[in-house]
């Protein structure tokens, strides 16, 4: 009974592999060729479209797509007042100069 089962998940494995595998039949019949007068207008059509894609002007993509979304940078203190600000520093107390 066991190897039974075993039997069966390998067939069943291996079924889709075998599906694959098998005559290559081409169900589509090969389409009538294009005439002459076809192929000049799909010419014509084709260089007509490369033409306006050349007049299309390059478009300059935004380097910041946020900017409008932020608020001013914040300001630079003047030097005034950044010097005021950094007044001499103290020693700590209880340290010895030598």
């Amino acid at each position: 009974m066991k190897l039974f089962r075993m039997a069966a998940v390998l067939a069943l494995v291996a079924a889709p592999a075998f599906a694959q595998d098998g005559p290559h039949i081409n169900l589509m019949a090969d389409g009538p060729s294009k005439t002459d007068d076809e192929k000049a207008a799909d010419a014509a059509r084709e260089k007509a479209y490369k033409e306006t894609l050349k007049k299309i002007p390059d478009a300059k993509a935004a380097n910041d797509p946020w900017g409008g979304m932020r608020a001013d940078p914040p300001k630079q203190p003047s030097p005034k007042a950044a010097a005021a600000t950094s007044a001499p520093k103290k020693p700590k107390a209880g340290t010895a100069a030598n």
